[in-house]
């Protein structure tokens, strides 16, 4: 992938926080989807480093985070 395009696709990221966030600052993460990978930040750190993976990486993180009964 071009710098250039790399560039591009990071300014069009549409972020999220967690739906088990609490909103009071504590641990959290964002993440947003863009074409066939999902990115993802620490939620108090938005110029940091972003973790990228694929969504079945995710989807299997998310199967493994969830709290019980979810």
């Amino acid at each position: 992938m071009s710098r250039e395009l790399a560039e591009r696709d990071e300014q069009s990221l549409r972020w999220f926080k967690s739906s088990y966030s609490a909103g009071n600052g504590g641990e959290c993460v964002e993440v947003a989807p863009l074409r066939g990978t999902v990115h993802i930040r620490d939620s108090k750190d938005k110029t940091g480093p972003v973790l990228t993976v694929g969504p079945g990486a995710w989807g299997a993180f998310l199967g493994m985070a969830a709290p019980a009964g979810h």
